[in-house]
């Protein structure tokens, strides 16, 4: 649709801003799910070198390597939400103001939120973050703790790693909540 000057209709430039919203939407899902195998094979790897090299300091990278992806995976699931938030309360008003629909645009995004389950999946998939992120930098922690070097500054780097997993659990779990 164009207005009668030849220039684009309100509704036209709010679509075109609907279909890229959504473009960067999946594009940011694609990424965050890929983050969880990504963490996966860091784990593995990370894991396998220091019990090859029996060098128990290694593992020492674990919290380090789960953080940032954890923090990555993090911040685009918060992006993820954004955008559907923005796209509920902010564009499906202005759309519909510049059409002159009375019917609520964009159903899928508010009626994928009201299903019974909803609950459930979000605290699922809060256990699900907290150990793929957490579960094992902590386990790796408490096995350096536990059996690894006496060197002051590798311990101290440990209790850094650890205040930075714990940061990390407390936004995921502030996050979840939201």
């Amino acid at each position: 649709m164009t207005a009668c000057n030849g220039e684009p209709s309100a509704s036209t430039i709010l679509l075109a801003e609907y279909a890229q919203l959504k473009e960067e939407q999946r594009a940011r899902i694609g990424f965050r799910d890929n983050l969880l195998y990504v963490t996966l094979a860091a784990v593995t790897a990370v894991t396998a070198i220091a019990a090859q090299t029996k060098l128990m300091q290694l593992i020492l990278a674990l919290p380090v390597v789960c953080v940032v992806l954890g923090w990555t995976y993090l911040v685009n699931d918060e992006k993820i939400s954004a955008i559907g938030r923005y796209t509920r309360t902010e564009l499906a008003p202005r759309l519909a103001n510049a059409t002159s629909v009375h019917e609520p645009l964009f159903g899928w995004e508010t009626y994928h939120r009201s299903d019974a389950k909803r609950v459930s999946r979000k605290t699922t998939q809060a256990i699900v973050d907290l150990v793929a992120f957490l579960a094992a930098p902590f386990a790796a922690l408490i096995g350096f703790w536990c059996y690894g070097s006496n060197s002051a500054l590798l311990i101290s780097a440990s209790i850094v790693e650890a205040a930075g997993l714990i940061v990390l659990g407390g936004l995921f779990l502030w996050y979840a909540e939201r």
